[in-house]
């Protein structure tokens, strides 16, 4: 059952993406299933945001709600942005040289710093959480613990969204282990990164020495 709702969840996606905004009447003609079985899909998809209404006047009978994709919905369709961006950064490199490229990630990293600034705070453990959560919302699936024995915190991440630029560009690693120094105001150590093979990115965090 679950996979035939899928199925036909991912063939309205499609339709809608590849038809645009559409009436349930259509829908359903197209699927070869009842309206009411079209309007239960269509209400999940509502729920989880990948799908908008709005309702249209006809020229005869009533106004009737017509559906399209949500900007959310558009994310799941194939996308190429590590490509464009690698690129775009060695052709960067290739212009104006490695340096050009340093400087692009710094910045990055001073933009990061500000943003996260607001809501990295408290004592170490509160901003070694908060850090793991604004992680966590950029898809880095990240867990942490604390080492009583040696009082550090252990921050992993098991997920990289910028593997591919990050493999190719080092120095994304090495400006997210400055920004998370920054921010954590701590002493922050890279144990493992996945980048250069190793099976996730493991940060050793203790209390800044004095």
């Amino acid at each position: 059952m679950i996979t035939e709702q899928t199925s036909t969840r991912n063939q309205i996606l499609h339709m809608l993406k590849t038809r645009g905004p559409l009436p349930v009447s259509d829908m359903a003609v197209e699927l070869g299933i009842t309206e009411m079985a079209v309007r239960r899909h269509l209400n999940t998809l509502e729920r989880d945001n990948l799908i908008t209404s709005s309702l249209v006047r006809q020229a005869m009978g009533r106004p009737t709600n017509v559906y399209s994709l949500s900007q959310e919905a558009d994310e799941l369709f194939p996308r190429n942005y590590h490509d464009l961006t690698l690129d775009f950064l060695q052709d960067i490199q290739e212009l104006e040289g490695p340096e050009k490229v340093e400087e692009l990630f710094r910045r990055r990293e001073d933009r990061l710093e500000q943003k996260y600034r607001t809501h990295v705070q408290g004592n170490l453990k509160q901003r070694v959480a908060a850090l793991a959560e604004l992680q966590n919302q950029k898809g880095y699936m990240v867990e942490w613990e604390h080492d009583d024995r040696h009082d550090a915190y252990y921050l992993k991440e098991y997920n990289c969204p910028i593997s591919q630029v990050a493999r190719r560009f080092h120095y994304a690693c090495n400006c997210e282990l400055s920004l998370f120094r920054r921010v954590l105001d701590a002493d922050v150590q890279q144990l493992s990164c996945m980048a250069k093979g190793g099976d996730n990115c493991l940060y050793r965090i203790t209390e800044k020495s004095s």
